[in-house]
């Protein structure tokens, strides 16, 4: 059940994050967080009201989506700097409840499916998205299986492309393999926020919303999913019926 919010702009789909992520922040609850440009206005409108009002993430979790493979946490463009960088630094959330998957060590795989078993442990009770310009959800690229959790997986070249701009425009810099977590555990989060913006993103959502349920586009699984959602501006929006 996809509920859709159309708004004018980033700022405005922005706005309207935070009122949906607002009601999930409080003690107890678990937080699923995504990396990217798309959530950078929803984390500034958090560490705002946790400074202004003093909204506290004490007895919060949170749980990433992803992480590069091969990046150090103190590589800046690693989504563990970026988390740091942009929310957790700024907020009272104890370190050892923040939680982004590893994407160094030995045996990935096996560190991918321990990442399952502590989110089965401590269920999302939101889970932040955003949705790439060919449908992917976290890294899950077209072709991924719809009961995936967690798993190493090979980028796109779409999406290697797409992130070029945060490796300094050097496609050589970029990070060819992530780790991240499947559509099966992603659609177990209790309920699901996507925020999609710009022109780059309308064909994206309108087979997300409106396009049979495939894997061709893994955010049409969201379709059944029964708490989604979606917060999309005028020019994401602009391929909608």
């Amino acid at each position: 059940m996809i509920n859709l919010i159309k708004v004018k702009d980033y700022e405005e789909a922005s706005d309207k994050a935070f009122e949906v992520m607002k009601k999930f922040i409080e003690p107890g609850k678990v937080l699923g967080l995504a990396t990217g440009s798309t959530p950078l206005g929803l984390y500034q409108r958090m560490v705002k009201d946790h400074k202004e009002n003093g909204t506290s993430y004490k007895q919060i979790k949170s749980f990433n989506l992803d992480e590069y493979v091969g990046l150090p946490i103190t590589h800046p463009e690693s989504y563990y700097a970026f988390m740091h960088r942009n929310l957790f630094d700024h907020i009272d959330i104890p370190e050892e409840n923040t939680h982004v998957p590893s994407g160094l060590g030995e045996d990935l795989e096996a560190q991918a499916r321990h990442y399952d078993e502590m989110i089965a442990e401590s269920p999302v009770d939101v889970q932040l998205l955003g949705i790439g310009s060919d449908g992917h959800i976290a890294f899950n690229e077209p072709g991924t299986a719809f009961d995936s959790g967690t798993h190493v997986t090979d980028l796109a070249e779409s999406t290697i492309k797409d992130n070029c701009r945060f490796f300094d425009n050097d496609i050589t810099k970029v990070p060819t393999q992530a780790v991240t977590q499947g559509i099966g555990t992603i659609m177990k989060a209790k309920s699901i926020l996507l925020i999609a913006t710009g022109a780059n993103k309308a064909q994206a959502v309108k087979d997300m919303i409106e396009g049979p349920i495939d894997e061709k586009c893994p955010a049409s699984i969201l379709q059944k999913h029964p708490d989604v959602t979606v917060i999309v501006d005028e020019a994401a929006a602009s391929l909608l019926k």
